[in-house]
């Protein structure tokens, strides 16, 4: 008895699937339907596909002929959509152009095994990280860096990267982390601002950067320092650290940003400590990532680099 419910439930599941890819569109005729959509003749769309005319009406009447629906209006040699086109359009594009770089994204790989897929806090990135991969990868002949930005935690399940470098917040608990850095603030601003160093009163009468994703620091700092934070969310605001260091180089404003950031232009003389010291947040850089990595070579070489740059920031 069990054996003849489950074999059927089988057979209502494979219908019901066939039933489903029935009215699935192939990709030649959301091509085909899109590219008509677009140029309003199908001697455009064979043109903009290199396809034949007839191959473009083909696919058209299939879709149409499919979802039992028609998607154009046809008028004087003239396609224009229907109500029903418009709304299948709006699906269709963005879905080829998801399969696009999906593909692209396949291809990346290359049946390359030395590939180092990073995710990366978007300032700690720029300013970093990437001024130092290139001693890396000279110990590496043939690695390749694949690096994005991310400000979430990473599912390591649902996108291919090897490791994230990311704050405490970012941990989950299906990967591995490891202890970087702790992350210290420090108050900075244009020498042509600031001329000197401040007293807390005297930046609380400048304005003051804001980090967007990151609102409540200047409050935070305002605490820890006795002063009223309900005075800090004045200035201007902006995404990222690295826009907010350009702000401050620019003298709009005091900046409250990790000091590992700031450090280049620190040393450069664009930016001078507005006041002396640095504020610990409780956060700190951490590297994440998943099981998985352990078993690629590139990968350890690349957590010992990474660490033992990070222990000369303090040499």
């Amino acid at each position: 008895m069990d054996n003849d419910l489950c074999y059927g439930g089988n057979e209502i599941f494979a219908y019901s699937l066939r039933m489903r890819h029935t009215y699935t569109p192939t990709i030649a005729e959301l091509e085909a339907f899109c590219a008509c959509a677009r140029g309003g003749t199908t001697v455009q769309a064979a043109e903009t596909l290199g396809l034949t005319q007839s191959a473009i009406s083909r696919s058209i009447a299939g879709l149409e002929g499919r979802l039992g629906v028609a998607l154009f209006v046809r008028a004087r040699q003239r396609m224009t959509l229907s109500d029903a086109g418009r709304a299948f359009l709006r699906e269709a594009e963005p879905l080829l152009d998801r399969l696009n770089e999906a593909a692209m994204t396949v291809m990346a790989f290359g049946g390359q095994a030395r590939v180092l897929r990073i995710a990366a806090l978007p300032t700690f990135g720029r300013l970093w990280l990437i001024p130092r991969l290139r001693a890396f990868q000279s110990t590496m002949p043939g690695l390749t860096i694949d690096m994005a930005a991310r400000l979430a935690p990473v599912d390591f399940e649902a996108e291919p990267f090897d490791l994230a470098i990311q704050r405490t917040q970012h941990r989950t608990s299906s990967a591995t982390h490891i202890h970087l850095l702790d992350e210290e603030l420090a108050v900075v601003a244009a020498p042509g601002l600031a001329g000197g160093r401040l007293t807390k009163h005297e930046v609380m009468r400048l304005p003051l950067l804001q980090q967007s994703t990151r609102p409540t620091l200047w409050p935070d700092w305002c605490r820890a320092v006795g002063l009223d934070p309900r005075l800090a969310l004045r200035g201007a605001r902006f995404d990222h650290f690295d826009m907010v260091l350009d702000a401050a180089i620019a003298g709009l404003g005091i900046a409250l940003v990790p000091e590992i950031l700031a450090r280049a232009a620190l040393g450069r003389g664009e930016l001078i400590r507005a006041l002396p010291g640095d504020f610990e947040t409780g956060q700190a850089y951490t590297l994440i990532y998943p099981d998985r990595s352990e078993e690629l070579p590139h990968f350890a070489r690349f957590k010992d680099w990474l660490r033992a740059e990070i222990e000369g920031i303090w040499a």
